[in-house]
């Protein structure tokens, strides 16, 4: 059966069931009711005939009780009724038609019963403690015939519902359905072909959307691996062909010149032999990058046997897979991907920094602070896995990359979580071994590394030498963080014991004593930052910062000018709120701000006709000649570089005072 029919069966046999059980819930309570109302009222009837015709059985007045069950006419359902007297005889009749004068004796005491389509009532007629007889009623029972006509009403709902969901269930098939059966049409394409040049066409931005992203990504990566690797061989081919030529040539000239051999042989051979050692380092690096390129292919196919096997399970015809496992092979599908998304993220990661493309931003960073970010993102992994992770406080700054850094101790941290047994204590540490530089330890209580598992460690797709794959990761982190601290001026290592567990390590330079940062906690409010320097008849400057230690270093630059008054904001809308507000005389802008980047703050800035002539300065860490460059062409009136030269800042501050005092001259 088909995903599709088998949605549609879901649906409909969904709103079959939901119908059924409403109308027969109602149908059922009518009927219930009427029941109820109806032995109620005859009841009713038979005790007040019983009461009415006490007196005409204690004198044995026949024509009186016959008067009183006349009364019976006006309810035109009781079909026959009778008097009774103390000894069961009757006493007097009443009958709608000549076919209903017969009545039975009496039996029983009192009570209600349903005979061949009659409601029966008996009710005893008691005067004090003296029984004089009884009341028997026959009524019309119409429950027979209100089923048939709820069954009538019930088919024409069921029928309505039913095309309603059948409706709406065939909208649903497309919409679901549709994108699934895309990628897998595309990976039995890929399958059967080997054409990885194929593409699955995104629909939507759910989670199928997000599967069809991972699923082109990885057949992005392996198109470049298979063209890498063409590349590669074509390269070896020409350095085999080239030195085959040398050979030769060699050889012709040994042939011409074999009076000169005795003199060239100690040189010869010495060129042989550092041929041979780059022969040697040649294959070694041919070898490794053979080993690199396995472990990956691995990595990818491995989630991507996951995503292809249970994509084929899925779309197979043939096979009835219930909804419950059909909703794991998703969830497996989706693990998978993210799986696969992660992999390739890190594999870029690992791409740029060796590629040379990763620039960083050093500058003073509190290891408090961010620790307490990394403690707020693991404590879910921590929950999950059992671990207890301890965090110590620290007063140490280093110089670092913001946000490499807590990328180096999530990972840190995240593999002592997998690796660690479960209630144990992970444990965070901080110390200074040597002047000038701060030691970050991670200590776990795993199962240790073997000498052979940790020469091995930062080699990409290692997984901390578990090769058991029970533990979820890339293999590629530790690599990433060992190359991240080198490029921040830093050091890892790592000291471990089988069976007692692992302190992995980083060393950073201490950041100097006279770069102070702000508390924890962010930037001081504007409110309190507008009075931070000069006073209320200095010109205003407005500051756009989000890094504390910057938004500092620039108070107290300004406040020992004494000459301006400092407005700063730690976010592109709130400095567009306080340039609006306090109308500075220049503005100075961060590019990386936390909602809106510096270039998207000054287009807001130039659009505004009271703001547009304000002069803006950058001061940023993007140094690059080209992103100056492409600072100034977007109108930045300079473009100043972290770590701030402040003859640099006092010279656009100089600067910016001459464009004012020439608009104000022309204006005049």
């Amino acid at each position: 059966m088909l995903l599709r029919q088998k949605l549609l069966s879901v649906v409909l046999l969904t709103t079959l069931v939901a119908v059924v059980i409403s109308l027969a819930a109602m149908v059922g309570y009518d009927l219930f009711t009427y029941h109820r109302n109806w032995v109620s009222e005859i009841s009713t009837q038979a005790e007040l005939l019983g009461r009415t015709s006490a007196t005409a059985l204690m004198f044995n007045d026949a024509d009186a009780a016959a008067g009183n069950l006349r009364i019976l006419r006006l309810q035109p359902k009781v079909r026959a009724a009778a008097i009774y007297n103390e000894r069961g005889t009757v006493f007097a009749t009443y009958a709608a038609d000549d076919g209903e004068k017969e009545v039975p004796p009496l039996a029983g005491t009192d009570g209600a019963r349903v005979e061949g389509g009659y409601l029966v009532v008996t009710k005893r007629i008691v005067e004090g403690q003296e029984i004089l007889g009884a009341v028997y009623i026959r009524a019309e029972y119409e429950l027979m015939g209100r089923i048939a006509g709820y069954a009538g009403i019930s088919l024409a709902v069921v029928g309505l519902a039913m095309g309603v969901a059948l409706l709406l269930s065939s909208r649903m098939q497309y919409v679901i359905t549709r994108p699934i059966l895309a990628i897998s049409e595309i990976a039995r394409g890929v399958v059967r072909d080997r054409n990885y040049a194929l593409r699955a066409v995104k629909t939507s931005d759910d989670e199928v959307g997000t599967l069809v992203e991972a699923f082109n990504g990885v057949l992005n990566e392996i198109q470049r691996q298979i063209d890498e690797n063409d590349a590669f061989t074509r390269s070896l081919s020409r350095e085999a062909e080239e030195r085959r030529l040398a050979q030769e040539q060699v050889q012709r000239l040994n042939e011409g010149l074999e009076a000169r051999v005795r003199d060239r042989t100690a040189q010869l051979q010495t060129t042989v032999e550092e041929l041979g050692r780059a022969k040697a380092a040649a294959d070694g690096a041919n070898q490794a990058k053979s080993a690199f390129l396995s472990n990956m292919s691995h990595e990818l196919r491995t989630p991507l046997n996951a995503i292809l096997g249970f994509g084929q399970l899925l779309a197979n015809e043939n096979i009835d897979i219930p909804v419950a496992k059909r909703r794991d092979f998703v969830e497996q599908i989706l693990k998978a991907g993210r799986h696969l998304l992660a992999l390739i993220s890190e594999i870029l990661d690992l791409s740029q920094i060796e590629s040379g493309r990763l620039t960083l931003s050093v500058e003073p960073v509190s290891l408090a602070e961010t620790i307490l970010e990394c403690q707020v993102m693991l404590d879910p992994q921590a929950r999950q896995y059992g671990a207890r992770v301890v965090y110590p406080t620290s007063g140490y700054r280093v110089m670092a990359d913001r946000t490499r850094l807590k990328q180096v101790l999530l990972n840190l941290l995240s593999n002592a979580i997998k690796y660690g047994y479960e209630n144990e204590a992970v444990l965070v540490d901080f110390a200074s071994p040597v002047r000038g530089r701060v030691r970050i330890s991670v200590r776990d209580s795993g199962r240790g590394l073997s000498k052979a598992q940790l020469a091995e460690l930062f080699q990409p797709f290692n997984r901390l030498g578990q090769q058991t794959g029970t533990k979820e990761g890339t293999g590629i982190g530790l690599v990433v963080t060992k190359r991240l601290v080198e490029l921040m001026g830093g050091e890892i290592g790592v000291n471990s014991t089988l069976g007692v567990g692992s302190v992995f390590w980083i060393e950073l330079n201490e950041a100097p004593a006279e770069s102070k940062l702000m508390e924890v906690g962010g930037a001081t409010p504007p409110e309190a930052s507008a009075g931070a320097a000069g006073n209320g008849s200095a010109p205003e400057i407005l500051y756009v910062e989000d890094n504390p230690a910057n938004l500092q270093l620039m108070q107290e630059y300004f406040s020992l000018r004494g000459d301006y008054h400092l407005v700063s904001a730690a976010s592109g809308h709130m400095g567009l709120a306080l340039a609006r507000e306090h109308l500075p005389r220049m503005i100075f802008l961060d590019l990386n701000l936390p909602d809106l980047s510096g270039t998207e703050v000054l287009a807001i800035l130039r659009r505004d006709t009271r703001l547009a002539r304000i002069p803006v300065i950058a001061v940023t860490a993007r140094a690059m000649p080209s992103d100056v460059a492409r600072g100034l062409g977007e109108g930045f009136f300079r473009y100043l570089t972290k770590p701030v030269n402040f003859d640099d800042l006092t010279e656009a501050i100089d600067s910016a005072n001459e464009l004012l005092a020439r608009r104000d001259q022309r204006s005049g």
